[in-house]
């Protein structure tokens, strides 16, 4: 499956350092060769990279590393291709406009016999389930919200979606709007916090 890196700060930061170590899993230290992305938020915009190259060799890894983009929000995914070829538009993470916001998701895991109904307002380009599951989704919280709800509503609204997924498979993900990482496991993830006085 899939690996997921994501970062969340209080003031932009940049993440080379977990980066460097992450993309090394796209095929050097770790068999995730199937293409690779990496979103930034900056304000209301996102810088946005994608790669159908395994990560540990791929330019545009060596651009990200080098350019030392700062960030609030972070989303990274490395491929390791269930579902879908390994080509550009089915590499993570996916992005989308909601309620005048873009949003990006990434996912790991396997979801089986997932095909919901098309949307009037969202629908995968590529071929993967993860794409499939977004744009589900979002099509299910813009239908039932013209405009962004309270943090608490769209977490409860959120919650009920995911549920409704997750009964499909394996389903961890991250989802940002640039203000919000929401992380789910459904299988094991982990976590790290780190604060001043950065301490061990």
């Amino acid at each position: 499956m899939c690996q997921l890196l994501g970062m969340n700060c209080n003031t932009p930061t940049d993440i080379v350092f977990s980066f460097e170590g992450f993309r090394l899993r796209g095929g050097l230290t770790d068999k995730h060769a199937d293409g690779f992305g990496i979103g930034f938020f900056e304000q209301k915009g996102v810088r946005l990279f994608h790669d159908d190259k395994p990560s540990a060799h791929s330019p545009v890894a060596d651009l990200i590393k080098a350019y030392q983009i700062k960030s609030e929000n972070v989303i990274a995914h490395i491929r390791r291709a269930t579902q879908g070829s390994v080509e550009l538009a089915n590499t993570h993470p996916f992005m989308r406009e909601m309620w005048g916001e873009y949003w990006l998701f990434a996912h790991n895991g396997h979801l089986q016999d997932f095909f919901p109904e098309a949307g009037d307002f969202y629908r995968a380009v590529g071929s993967t389930d993860s794409e499939r599951a977004f744009c589900f989704i979002l099509e299910r919280l813009r239908q039932r919200f013209a405009s962004k709800p309270p943090a608490e509503e769209l977490f409860a609204a959120l919650a009920e979606l995911v549920a409704h997924v997750r009964s499909h498979g394996i389903f961890n993900f991250m989802l940002s709007n640039g203000d919000m990482l929401f992380a789910h496991a459904s299988t094991l993830l982990h976590y790290i916090v780190r604060q001043a006085p950065f301490g061990e």
